[in-house]
C-alpha cells in the first residue's frame, strides 16, 4: 500500500510527530525567476509602509532631507535583515513561514513624542529605548502565547484604530505642505494636488488587477510626483547628494541613549506589536495549511524582537508583521517561504544603493498626503475590521472601546491637554497609542477577567483556555 501523503502539523507543546514527513509548501523552492518575480512582489506590497514611519520621524525629530532619506535607506535594510530571520531563521528564532518583516506604525507616534525637535538626540533616545524594548520582548517571547488571552479583539482592536487615526494628521498636514510657516501652507496648489493623488489612488484600485492593483499606491505616488513637477514643488536636492551605493554605518546618529520615560513607551508600542505578530502567524498558518503553535509562535515572536533590538544598529526602527503580504499569499496561492526570503534580500540590496531611497525623497509632501489618507485610513479601518469581532454586545466591551478611544483621542483632539505635567511622563501621556492601549488593557483586567470563575463569565470577549489557538483576523494594513 502506497504511503500516505500528508503535511505534518505539530502538536500544543510544538513537537513534531515520529518519522519522515514529506515536504511541505511552505518549504518549496522555486525557480529563480519565479523567485524573484514573487519576492519582488512582497516587496512592492509592503514599501510604501517600510517608508513611511521614517519619512513621519525624520522630520519631526528635526532631520534633514538627506538625514531622513539615510533613515529610510536604513530602515529598509533592516527590514531585509527582521525578513530573513523571520522566514529562514536559526535555532529555535524565526516562524519559518511566508512572513514579512518590517517598520511598525505603532511606534511613530511615541518615537515623534519622544525626539521631537531634538535632531540626533532624539534619534539616540528613540534607539536605546527600541533596544531595551526588542530585548525585553525577546526574554517575554516563550511566556507571550499565555498572555494572549489578556489581549483580545477589543483591546488590539482599539489599539490598532488608534493608530490610523493618531497618523491620519500627519496626512493632512503634508497635505497642506508640511509646514506651517511656509508662504504656501494649506495653498490651494498643495491641498489640490494631495486631493488629485488620493484620487488617482482611488482610481488605480479599483481599475487594476493582481500585482498592478497590490501597488497601486507606489503608482499613485509616482503619478502624483510627476503631476508636481509643474508645479515647481518637488525637490531634487537630495538625489543630488547621495551617493551610489553607501552602508548604513552603524550609529550614525550617534550612541544609543537610555531614558526611562522612553523606555516605557517603547515598550509597551513591543506588546502592541508582538499582539499584533501573534495574531498575524495565526491567520498566516491557517491559510498555508502549516497550523502556527506554540513553538512557531515562540520563534516569530523571537524574529520580530531580535530584529527590533539589532535594527537601532544599523539606524532603523522597531519591526513586526505585515498583514497586508499575508493578504497577497492567500491572493497568489505562492506559500513558499523562500520567496519572502527573496524579498528580504531586495530589501537588503535596496537598503544599500542610497540613491534608490533618495528616489523615493523626491515625492513631495502633499503627494505624500494624498496617499497617506488612504493608508494611514486603511490601518483604522482594520482596527474597526477587527472591532467588529469583538462581541460589542456582550459585557461592559463596548464601554471598554469607548473610554479607550476616548483618553487616546485627547493628545489629538487636544494637544495641550497634558501641558501641566512632568516632562517624562510626556513621553507616554502625548501618545494616544500608548494611553488608549493601557487603558484598553487595564479595563479589559477590570471587567473581563477579575473575579471570573474558571468556566469565564457572562459578557466576557475571552475564550475558554482551549479555544486560544483560534486566530483572531488579522488587520488588512496594520503597518
Amino acid at each position: 500500500m502506497a504511503a500516505e501523503h500528508r503535511f505534518s502539523t505539530p502538536d500544543v507543546a510544538g513537537t513534531e510527530p515520529e518519522g519522515p514527513q514529506p515536504d511541505h509548501p511552505c518549504d518549496e523552492k522555486l525557480p529563480p525567476f519565479k523567485l524573484f518575480t514573487s519576492g519582488l512582489q512582497h516587496v512592492a506590497a509592503m514599501y510604501a509602509g517600510v517608508v513611511a514611519p521614517p519619512m513621519i520621524v525624520g522630520p519631526a525629530v528635526g532631520l534633514s532631507v538627506k538625514e531622513t532619506a539615510f533613515l529610510m535607506g536604513a530602515s529598509l535594510f533592516t527590514a531585509g535583515i527582521a525578513t530573513l530571520l523571520q522566514t529562514l531563521g536559526f535555532w529555535r528564532i524565526g516562524a519559518r513561514l511566508p512572513f514579512v518583516n518590517g517598520v511598525s506604525f505603532a511606534g511613530v507616534t511615541p518615537m515623534v513624542a519622544i525626539g521631537k525637535d531634538r535632531g540626533h538626540d532624539g534619534i539616540a533616545v528613540i534607539f536605546g529605548a527600541i533596544i531595551v524594548a526588542g530585548l525585553l520582548g525577546f526574554v517575554l517571547a516563550p511566556y507571550f502565547g499565555k498572555l494572549v488571552r489578556f489581549f483580545p479583539p477589543v483591546v488590539t482592536g482599539t489599539v490598532i484604530t488608534l493608530i490610523g487615526v493618531s497618523l491620519l494628521p500627519v496626512a493632512f498636514n503634508w497635505s497642506q505642505g508640511g509646514n506651517a510657516t511656509a508662504d504656501d501652507y494649506g495653498s490651494t496648489t498643495n491641498i489640490g494636488i494631495a486631493a488629485a493623488t488620493l484620487l488617482i489612488v482611488l482610481t488605480l484600485r479599483k481599475v487594476l488587477r493582481g500585482f498592478l492593483q497590490q501597488i497601486a499606491i507606489l503608482l499613485g505616488l509616482v503619478i502624483g510626483t510627476l503631476i508636481s513637477i509643474p508645479a515647481g514643488i518637488t525637490d531634487f536636492g537630495a538625489l543630488g547628494d547621495a551617493d551610489l551605493v553607501g552602508f548604513p554605518t552603524p550609529f550614525h546618529f550617534g550612541a544609543p541613549q537610555f531614558e526611562v520615560a522612553a523606555i516605557v513607551s517603547m515598550c509597551i508600542v513591543m506588546l502592541v506589536c508582538m499582539t499584533e505578530s501573534t495574531a498575524d502567524m495565526l491567520a498566516l498558518g491557517k491559510i498555508v495549511g502549516r497550523p502556527a503553535d506554540a513553538r512557531t509562535i515562540e520563534g516569530g515572536l523571537r524574529a520580530d524582537t531580535l530584529g527590533s533590538a539589532i535594527s537601532p544598529l544599523f539606524n532603523g526602527f522597531m519591526c513586526s508583521a505585515f498583514a497586508q503580504n499575508i493578504g497577497l499569499v492567500a491572493m497568489t496561492k505562492v506559500r513558499s517561504r523562500f520567496v519572502v526570503a527573496a524579498g528580504g534580500v531586495i530589501l537588503l540590496v535596496l537598503g544599500l544603493v542610497p540613491v534608490a531611497a533618495s528616489v523615493i525623497a523626491l515625492v513631495p509632501l502633499p503627494v505624500l498626503g494624498g496617499a497617506g489618507i488612504v493608508l494611514f485610513g486603511s490601518v483604522a479601518a482594520s482596527g474597526i475590521q477587527t472591532l467588529a469581532t469583538a462581541a460589542l454586545e456582550k459585557g461592559e466591551n463596548a464601554l471598554i472601546v469607548a473610554a479607550a478611544v476616548g483618553v487616546g483621542l485627547i493628545p489629538i483632539a487636544a494637544p495641550d491637554f497634558y501641558h501641566a505635567f512632568p516632562d517624562d511622563l510626556l513621553v507616554v501621556l502625548d501618545s494616544g497609542i500608548s494611553t488608549g492601549c493601557v487603558v484598553a488593557i487595564v479595563l479589559n483586567l477590570a471587567f473581563n477577567h477579575i473575579g471570573r470563575t474558571a468556566q469565564g463569565v457572562e459578557g466576557s470577549d475571552d475564550p475558554p483556555p482551549q479555544e486560544l489557538a483560534e486566530p483572531h483576523p488579522a488587520p488588512a494594513a496594520a503597518h
